[in-house]
């Protein structure tokens, strides 16, 4: 797709990698440390881009549940999974977003994580490339 207007960039700086590296965005917000997982000693990309997804999640849902008419709970959640995988010597991942939206129907919930799929930058920019699971928790 050609954009008819680019809305935000996001400007983040790294050095090093997931073992001892740093990232910090242009605006000084984002200023972490990139540890191995478990370690506790930083962060790794899998749980930034799950929280980059979660979010992003939720704002698609915010626009499918206004096309649809629909008030979401104001208690919603999405708690995102991110596996890293590995076969033989190839790494990739898996997803899963395990959604909760209390008080809506089954079919109602169903509907808005399904439409919110569809529009969500994270998901379109994983299709076909990343194993998704979602979830209605």
């Amino acid at each position: 797709m050609t954009p008819e207007k680019v809305l935000y960039t996001a400007k983040v700086h790294t050095t090093g990698n997931r073992d001892g590296g740093t990232s910090r965005s242009s605006d000084g917000l984002l200023d972490i440390h990139h540890a191995l997982p478990g370690s506790g000693k930083g962060t790794n990309p899998e749980q930034l881009f799950a929280a980059g997804w979660s979010a992003c999640f939720d704002g698609a849902m915010n626009i499918a549940a206004r096309r649809m008419e629909v008030k979401l709970p104001a208690e919603r959640a999405i708690d995102a999974e991110i596996d890293l995988c590995l076969t033989g010597e190839d790494y990739f991942l898996q997803a899963r977003l395990n959604v909760s939206l209390p008080g809506l129907d089954h079919d109602t919930a169903r509907a808005v994580i399904e439409a919110a799929h569809q529009t969500c930058p994270y998901s379109k920019a994983t299709r076909g490339n990343v194993q998704i699971t979602l979830n209605l928790v």
